[in-house]
């Protein structure tokens, strides 16, 4: 388990972001409404492992649901760089890095990540969904 400090931005580059982030803990994939939309491939940190660097005031938010969770993304290009939020069943406060958005990783690290899908579609966070193939 070793944390390697990442930088990231959305496609425009107007959002740009660094994150401390161990790819051998895992990254997942979700079936839930947005994520299956977006082909979202993420990884979950805490907050203090996160920095926005620029693009603040670049940055729209999208809820829905719960509202538990803050889909950000660029307002300029449309890119879901990051999210974040708070679910107690998962630890409390997060932010989740689209790792597609990272600018500096090796493929050879991505491909050797664990990778876990989660049943939002459902419900059932916890759980992998029947099918996976299409994620």
């Amino acid at each position: 388990m070793s944390k390697q400090t990442y930088t990231g931005s959305c496609h425009c580059g107007a959002v740009r972001f660094e994150a401390d982030i161990d790819l051998s803990a895992g990254t997942g994939r979700c079936n839930c409404s947005i994520c299956s939309k977006l082909r979202r491939w993420g990884t979950t940190i805490q907050p203090s492992d996160f920095r926005l660097l620029s693009g603040a005031e670049a940055l729209s938010d999208y809820q829905f649901g719960g509202k538990v969770a803050h889909h950000r993304f660029c307002r300029h290009c449309g890119v879901h760089a990051f999210g974040d939020g708070y679910v107690e069943e998962i630890g409390g406060a997060y932010v989740s890095i689209n790792i597609a958005c990272l600018d500096d990783v090796d493929p050879a690290s991505l491909i050797a990540a664990p990778l876990r899908y989660f049943d939002g579609r459902n419900n059932d966070w916890f759980s992998t969904p029947a099918e996976t193939r299409h994620l």
